[in-house]
């Protein structure tokens, strides 16, 4: 027997690179609350514990796009309707990756990352990568931001004291081929590269939040990468959140922040199909 439904029950977090799972633990405890299952998956490998990723970064290293795509697509693909999906910084990339790929009824990036063809490069955001970027062997490494850098690049509304707080328990290293990539050849080189998608073909609605005051993902990133999605017949909005910085899905106000991303999704989410009752 099918039950006709008119949004969707499970929503998947994305979190982006520097971080874990556990960057989304007040989010999920949140959406849970409101009786929607929540998924927070990680990237291959990053199954463990922060401090396990920052013992022994290899698996950080080692670790390539496609395969995170395709992991985080096959989990999707594995549930039973279309889920929300909801991605931070690079975790907005593999968002728009997997929309463009036709999964989820609804996606929100958050701070997103671009995918390919999106130049604009401000001077914070060269700055915040910068780190990541002086020594060309860091490609071969995971990538840590000191407290220092990572209170620059994410936490910038924050005081040091809290700042660090954040950088103790959530932070580890990013893949530096990643960074790479994405800051020096993703545009230049010729043909497609990991992180792009058919701006004018057809996926699930896709709003971007960006912080007004974000350093590494910067407001004018994320409209460039909203506007190039104009040749698409596909729902694309932009919204810009005051005086929040890369950190906003933790600092203080995240409620606001993950109250408008659920809601415009679940608003927007294409409609979905009854499916088969449990037990039926």
């Amino acid at each position: 027997m099918s039950t006709p439904t008119t949004r969707p029950d499970t929503v998947v977090l994305v979190h982006g690179l520097w971080m874990t799972p556990r960057s989304w633990e007040h989010w999920v405890a949140r959406y849970e609350q409101q009786g929607l299952r929540v998924l927070a998956p990680a990237y291959p490998g990053f199954e463990i514990e922060v401090e396990a990723l920052r013992e022994d970064p290899d698996v950080i290293a080692r670790l390539t796009v496609p395969e995170t795509v395709d992991h985080l697509a096959g989990i999707i693909e594995a549930l039973d309707s279309p889920p929300v999906i909801i991605g931070h910084s690079f975790g907005g990339t593999l968002t728009q990756l997997l929309l463009a790929r036709g999964l989820g009824a609804a996606g929100v990036v958050i701070d997103s990352a671009p995918t390919e063809g999106v130049r604009m490069t401000p001077l914070s955001q060269a700055r915040s990568l910068f780190p990541a970027l002086k020594n060309p062997a860091s490609r071969h490494r995971a990538v840590e931001f000191t407290p220092e850098e990572f209170h620059y690049a994410f936490a910038n509304t924050l005081s040091a004291e809290d700042s660090r707080a954040a950088w103790e328990r959530y932070a580890i290293g990013a893949p530096g081929s990643w960074i790479w990539a994405y800051g020096l050849i993703a545009n230049f080189k010729p043909g497609h590269q990991e992180t792009w998608v058919d701006y004018a073909g057809d996926r699930a609605p896709l709003l971007f939040l960006a912080g007004e005051k974000d350093h590494i993902m910067p407001p004018s990133v994320n409209r460039s990468n909203a506007k190039h999605w104009s040749k698409s017949p596909a729902l694309t909005e932009y919204e810009e959140l005051p005086g929040r910085d890369h950190w906003t899905c933790a600092a203080p106000g995240w409620e606001a922040v993950a109250d408008r991303a659920l809601s415009w999704a679940l608003e927007h989410a294409a409609p979905l199909s009854g499916r088969a009752d449990v037990g039926a």
